[in-house]
């Protein structure tokens, strides 16, 4: 199969799958969801910088770092959990395995449509409150907020492939979805809690728990952001302080580029796993 042949064939099935994510009842109320929160966030911060001097989108930025970490995981692992599994249960999946298409074109199309779809939703969430703290607001902070934008989407990217990798490895969509939403807890609501205990526990070194905290996307994204907005990661504690003294400027690419490594880094599991079930 040639080259062209291979990109509009997963052309195709990227927009199938970005036609039936908008035609979700979840993923739109997910969306309206994100975008009130979103714009309640940035009323408050308008508010509170009304009192305070400090309106902009620099605080607003920090306002949705929490939010993102909560919802949009929990988008692209529903998203992605219900992918292939779905479509394996309805036999929808052995009908587009029967055409001439490989397994990587269908999980690439697949991937690309639901990202594609995901970046929409947080299109409408981000650009909402943007018009708003341009309307009411200033400008201050904008380079920060655009970057947040940019990080999310890696995060949604990453949520998306874990999702994609309980669905290919798991028979049943009750079972894959199950799954992402317990990946969902894991990474949300253990991941500061579980590195706290650790190092109350085991006594881990400044080190030991600054390396731990990169197995867990979520924290990677969230210094990654407090660094993007702050320039520094004293807010973190001693890890932090640790991470800032260590990499110093080089930080901030190397946290973009791990963050970015994990966004990808489920894809290949989810890839052989898909090639040895197949629509079974």
């Amino acid at each position: 199969m040639t080259t062209t042949t291979a990109r509009t064939t997963i052309s195709l099935l990227a927009r199938k799958e970005l036609h039936d994510a908008l035609r979700n009842r979840w993923f739109v109320l997910y969306t309206v969801i994100f975008a009130v929160l979103s714009l309640a966030l940035s009323w408050i911060g308008l508010s509170g910088g009304q009192l305070y001097g400090l309106a902009g989108f620099g605080r607003t930025t920090a306002s949705l770092i929490n939010l993102i970490m909560l919802i949009i995981p929990l988008m692209g692992l529903t998203l992605g959990a219900l992918s292939l599994a779905l479509e394996r249960e309805q036999g929808t999946l052995l009908y587009v395995l029967a055409q001439p298409v490989v397994p990587a074109e269908v999980l690439l199309g697949k991937l690309i449509g639901l990202a594609m779809a995901l970046t929409a939703a947080l299109s409408i969430g981000f650009g909402l409150s943007g018009l708003l703290l341009a309307w009411r607001g200033s400008t201050i902070g904008l380079g920060a907020y655009l970057g947040l934008f940019g990080l999310t989407i890696l995060l949604a990217v990453f949520s998306l492939s874990l999702g994609l990798l309980f669905s290919s490895a798991l028979p049943r969509t009750a079972t894959a979805l199950g799954s992402a939403l317990f990946a969902w807890l894991l990474l949300v609501f253990l991941g500061d809690l579980g590195l706290l205990g650790s190092a109350l526990v085991l006594r881990i070194s400044v080190e030991q728990l600054f390396t731990l905290s990169l197995l867990n996307p979520l924290q990677v994204f969230k210094f990654t952001a407090i660094l993007l907005l702050q320039g520094d990661l004293q807010v973190l504690g001693p890890a932090g302080q640790y991470a800032m003294h260590t990499y110093g400027w080089h930080l901030l690419p190397l946290s973009i580029g791990l963050l970015g490594l994990w966004a990808f880094l489920p894809l290949l599991p989810a890839y052989l796993f898909f090639r040895h079930r197949g629509a079974l």
